[in-house]
Parts: structure tokens; C-alpha cells; sequence
């Protein structure tokens, strides 16, 4: 059984990092290492799963504890895909703000991955009803 641990990402290797997420073709994190391991550093909680010592995948969250947690960077490598591990992660990074009103994050839109959120307990701004609710993002 894979161990799920928490762990500041600092404590987390830049090789097994890249190899991680490479592994799920996010190239424009491991394009910019260095930011990518600021990104890690800089989060609020950092949950990774192990087993026998090899990183299977990540979750993180950026939150300030009191209003609001951003579930961020949720993935699991592609050979331990569909055993459970995507539901421990994002139990195990959010389980420190079980007081905090508003849980965001921001996805592909492709049906697996709504049906995991959705199954997670997540609706989609605009399932709030018309009007009621809206989501504004700005890439750099």
C-alpha cells in the first residue's frame, strides 16, 4: 500500500519533481524548474505520495487558513492513475482547513477530471445558478 506523508516542498527533490511532472506532460512547469520548486517551497501544504520511496504524485495548496484554500498542482503519475491515490492526496492537502468557507481550483475541461472534482465534493462556478456565482482567471 502506497504511504501517503506531508512534507514541505523544499524536502522534495528537483529531479524527482521534473521526472513527476514531465510523467503528465505539464512541460510548462518543467520548463522553468526553478520556479516550479518556488512554487513548491512557497505553498501553505504540500501532500505527496510515496511508495517504496519513489514520488507517485503531489497535491498542493496555497491558502491564507482562515477564508480561502486553493487546491493547486493535483497529479499523480500515470502507472499509479486510477488507484485511489488523486481522492488521499486532495483529503490528505485539504484536511488543514476544514473551517475555510471557499475551496477553488481551476482544471482542464475534460469529463474524468469533472467527474473526480465533482465526486470530491466540487461544483463548477456555473452550476451556482445564473448569475449567482463567476470565476475570473488572468494568465501572465
Amino acid at each position: 500500500m502506497t504511504a501517503v506523508e506531508v512534507v514541505l516542498g523544499s524536502a522534495l527533490e528537483r529531479a524527482e519533481v521534473l521526472s513527476l511532472y514531465n510523467s503528465v506532460g505539464w512541460t510548462v512547469y518543467t520548463g522553468d524548474p526553478d520556479r516550479l520548486m518556488r512554487a513548491l517551497a512557497g505553498s501553505s501544504t504540500v501532500v505527496v505520495a510515496r511508495e517504496n520511496g519513489r514520488l507517485l504524485g503531489i497535491a498542493r495548496v496555497i491558502s491564507d487558513g482562515a477564508s480561502i484554500a486553493y487546491l493547486q498542482d493535483v497529479l499523480v503519475r500515470p502507472s499509479a492513475q486510477r488507484a485511489g491515490l488523486g481522492r488521499l492526496l486532495v483529503e490528505a492537502a485539504l484536511s488543514p482547513y476544514p473551517d475555510v468557507r471557499q475551496k477553488v481550483l481551476l482544471t482542464d475541461d475534460e469529463p474524468a477530471q469533472r467527474a473526480f472534482y465533482e465526486s470530491m465534493g466540487f461544483a463548477e462556478t456555473r452550476d451556482f445558478g445564473d448569475g449567482t456565482l463567476r470565476a475570473f482567471v488572468r494568465f501572465a
